[in-house]
């Protein structure tokens, strides 16, 4: 489905209640999975959380978790440490492109039993649960923060929990310190300190009602359209002031865009900033790199540069994220370069109508860019690869006044 955005206003009034998040719900599906006594709310309605939960709850051989890639990760760990069983873990053809070595390795060092099926360090893996008595693993830090938090998810169960030692630089620290926390308020016992992660075992955890903050990464989207608007006032839920996301970063990040946050009773309401003149802005990003593609374009709607640092994983992701920005944004007119980790966007002032943006099967591509509507009319293609993580995006676009209309 490709969707042509248009709107007749710049003046965004709306409510709306944003899913719950995505990194949230999976880590947590997979705690329930160890350990049944936890009950989950407001969990997030993506398809990757229901490829997740599916998977956690099956007993089929083959396990195919399509584009989802924090489920293969923190699957691989899940289906190593889980005894006498065994599975093909595999995923889309994207997914099969997607590097899996460094967590397949740090399993092995614990002595986990995993082989490829296809390509040396790529799924589709085979996975032989084991009883896991070793604690000791070095890992990369640099590469995914998603391979860090598998190991610790698993570690309470454990027969003498785990250490990780992360050697070189530490990528997307939030997100680790996310799933510590979770498992904190399981009165699972864990420590950080330096480069060493320790997760202790525990036989059980408290019976409790696990409550889901509403997802950081979707609410970018947001920031972005009243970033771009004349006036705007939109009042996004369920969202906490200190909050584990990492992409609650936006807070700050977008004040230098012309949005002020305001939190009141786990509601957040964006208002543009009167009299707001944006200026050429500078972003590390190393551990926040999943709103850089909401940041650019909104950079771009308001006719100013930008320069991105720390954003080496985007390579990896659904699509190559700095690739598929450079060649999108170059359709619309922008003057943009990128290296393995950095993105530099001229200020410009024209931007190319109706231009058709491909999306890649990424869905942060289709949303990134849906918010210059308010600038141009657009076309977004694959429109329904938002399911991914935010199954509603259109309809709540709908609720901010846009014509949605096929072609």
């Amino acid at each position: 489905m490709n969707l042509l955005l248009q709107t007749t206003h710049s003046n965004l009034q709306a409510t709306i209640a944003v899913t719950g998040s995505k990194s949230e719900t999976n880590r947590l599906l997979l705690l329930k999975a160890l350990f049944p006594t936890i009950t989950l709310s407001n969990t997030s309605n993506s398809d990757d959380s229901e490829v997740m939960e599916k998977a956690l709850k099956g007993d089929e051989e083959i396990v195919d978790i399509h584009h989802a890639g924090t489920a293969m990760r923190f699957l691989t760990a899940f289906f190593a440490v889980n005894e006498g069983r065994e599975v093909v873990l595999t995923g889309s053809p994207r997914m099969q492109e997607r590097p899996i070595k460094v967590l397949v390795d740090a399993l092995k060092q614990l002595g986990a039993v995993i082989t490829y099926e296809k390509e040396e360090g790529y799924p589709p893996i085979r996975i032989k649960g084991q009883k896991i008595t070793a604690s000791k693993v070095a890992i990369p830090a640099n590469v995914s923060s998603q391979y860090i938090s598998a190991l610790s998810l698993v570690a309470s169960k454990l027969e003498n929990g785990i250490e990780l030692n992360l050697v070189g630089e530490i990528t997307s620290v939030p997100y680790i310190k996310m799933t510590l926390a979770l498992l904190n308020d399981l009165d699972i016992k864990t420590s950080f300190e330096g480069n060493t992660i320790r997760v202790y075992p525990a036989i059980a955890v408290p019976s409790k009602v696990m409550v889901v903050e509403s997802d950081w990464s979707s609410a970018s989207y947001f920031f972005s359209l009243v970033a771009l608007a004349d006036t705007a006032s939109i009042t996004i839920s369920s969202y906490k002031e200190n909050s584990l996301q990492g992409d609650s970063a936006l807070v700050e990040l977008y004040a230098a865009l012309g949005v002020e946050s305001n939190f009141e009773n786990n509601q957040l309401t964006l208002t543009k900033k009167a009299k707001f003149t944006p200026v050429d802005v500078n972003f590390e990003l190393n551990n926040t790199p999943d709103i850089a593609q909401t940041i650019v374009v909104t950079c771009l709607g308001l006719g100013i540069g930008c320069h991105l640092t720390g954003l080496h994983t985007l390579k990896i992701k659904e699509t190559d994220r700095l690739e598929a920005l450079r060649i999108e944004l170059i359709k619309l007119g922008a003057n943009i370069s990128v290296t393995d980790e950095t993105l530099t966007l001229v200020a410009a002032t024209e931007i190319n109508h109706n231009i058709k943006i491909a999306t890649y099967n990424d869905h942060r591509m289709a949303m990134a860019f849906a918010p210059l509507a308010l600038k141009v009319p657009i076309i977004i293609e694959n429109a329904e690869v938002v399911s991914k993580s935010y199954p509603d995006f259109w309809d709540d676009m709908a609720k901010l006044g846009f014509n949605e209309t096929e072609v």
